[in-house]
C-alpha cells in the first residue's frame, strides 16, 4: 500500500475511533443516535471531508469505502442555523462539505395503516424514515429546469434527497387534490398531504 494511501486510511480510522469513543462516553453506550443537538463543543476547523450529491462520502479526495465507517460518521452529523454541516462529538466540532443533501433515500415502501397510506423510506446509510408530520416531504420549486427533486426530512435540519428511481415510484402514487384553494398534484403519507406541483404543470413536468 502506498504511503499516501496508508495515511488516508490511518487518518480516517483515527477520526472514526475518536467519534466512537466520544459518543460512547456521552451516551453510556446506549442504543440509538447520539444526542448531537445537546452538545456544544468548540469549533475545531474544517476537515477535508465531502458528501457528494449521490451520497458518496470522500475523505481527502478518496471515497470512504467502509460502510460501517460512513454510518458511524452519519450519526454525528449536525446542520447548524448557518446552513453548514458538521461532525460533532462532545469534545469537538469540525466542518465538512455537503454538495446537496447529506443522505439519499434509495428505497421506498408503500403500506397502509388505519386506512391511510404510509410511505417508508430507507436511506443510503440505513435509516428507516416514515414520511409524515415529523418527517415531511418537500418538493422545491423546479421551474426553469423541470427537474423534480424531492427531499425527506430525516432529523434536525438534515434531509435526504430522494433518488431519481424512488422519485418515479413516488410520483406514481400521486393524486390531484385541492390545497389552499388550488388544484395540486400531491402525495399522501401518515395522514399528511405533501404538494408536489400545481396540477396544471403536471403534464409539462412529466414530458
Amino acid at each position: 500500500m502506498a504511503a499516501e494511501e496508508m495515511k488516508h486510511v490511518a487518518d480516517a480510522a483515527g477520526l472514526a475511533a475518536l467519534i466512537s469513543r466520544a459518543s460512547e462516553a456521552k451516551s453510556g453506550k446506549s442504543r440509538g443516535l447520539p444526542p448531537v443537538e445537546k452538545w456544544n463543543p468548540p469549533f475545531c476547523g474544517d476537515i477535508d471531508m465531502e458528501i457528494r450529491a449521490d451520497g458518496t462520502w470522500f475523505y481527502m479526495g478518496t471515497p470512504i469505502g467502509r460502510m460501517p465507517l460512513v454510518q458511524l460518521f452519519s450519526t454525528v452529523l449536525l446542520k447548524d442555523e448557518d446552513g453548514k454541516t458538521y461532525l460533532v462529538t462532545p469534545v469537538e466540532k469540525v466542518g465538512i462539505r455537503v454538495v446537496d443533501a447529506p443522505f439519499v433515500a434509495v428505497e421506498m415502501n408503500a403500506s397502509e395503516r388505519d386506512g391511510q397510506q404510509v410511505l417508508t423510506f430507507r436511506t443510503n446509510v440505513g435509516d428507516i424514515i416514515e414520511a409524515g408530520r415529523d418527517h415531511p416531504l418537500r418538493f422545491p420549486d423546479h421551474a426553469g429546469d423541470d427537474e423534480l427533486k424531492p427531499y425527506l426530512h430525516v432529523r434536525g435540519r438534515l434531509e435526504a434527497l430522494v433518488s431519481r428511481a424512488v422519485m418515479y415510484e413516488l410520483v406514481e402514487l400521486g393524486e390531484v387534490a385541492e390545497v389552499a384553494g388550488r388544484e395540486m398534484f400531491v402525495v399522501r403519507s401518515g395522514g399528511e398531504t405533501f404538494p408536489i406541483m400545481p396540477a396544471d404543470e403536471l403534464e409539462a413536468a412529466s414530458r
